[in-house]
């Protein structure tokens, strides 16, 4: 069983959920093909590292299509970012041996977040979205940064029982 990241819910706005995540580590990549940067991700927690040891997996896998500095991931290109274990400090994490993978921390922040089932594809990923921005400007939240897509389910899961999310950084 993959270890989901830990969060406080904060409160809920119709669909909304609101969450505070705690500091997270992330193994990052710029791809802008799912299984390009999926394979780069998980070249690195299966031993290609400094220290040649498996990292293991946690839920979500984060996708974006472009970030600011305070979203979830830090990069100006599509990405794709693996938490790394619940509690792990960014010194604890083996060095990765591509360079085109790099580990990074977040900071404690509140996410705004809206699920959905099935497989994450581009007009169920787009209609999230737009339903998590019309919500939050329902209710009057300032969102920060750019939305982002977080995936929990390994690909042979059916899409009746994949879990995803779009989320977006705010402040209250």
């Amino acid at each position: 069983m993959t270890d989901t990241i830990p969060y406080e819910i904060t409160g809920e706005a119709g669909e909304i959920e609101f969450r505070k995540y705690p500091t997270l580590v992330l193994a990052t990549v710029d791809s802008s093909k799912d299984d390009a940067g999926f394979n780069l991700l998980f070249a690195y927690i299966t031993g290609k590292n400094t220290a040649q040891n498996s990292i293991s997996m946690t839920s979500p896998v984060i996708t974006s299509q472009q970030i600011a500095m305070t979203g979830p991931v830090i990069s100006g290109a599509a990405s794709m970012s693996f938490v790394m274990p619940p509690g792990k400090t960014r010194d604890e994490m083996p060095e990765p041996l591509d360079a085109r993978v790099w580990i990074t921390t977040l900071p404690v922040r509140e996410v705004a977040v809206i699920r959905f089932k099935g497989y994450a594809r581009g007009k169920e990923v787009a209609a999230a979205k737009e339903r998590l921005r019309e919500g939050l400007k329902q209710a009057g939240i300032v969102s920060v940064g750019e939305l982002f897509l977080m995936r929990y389910n390994p690909p042979w899961t059916p899409g009746f029982l994949r879990r995803n999310e779009v989320g977006l950084e705010i402040k209250r």
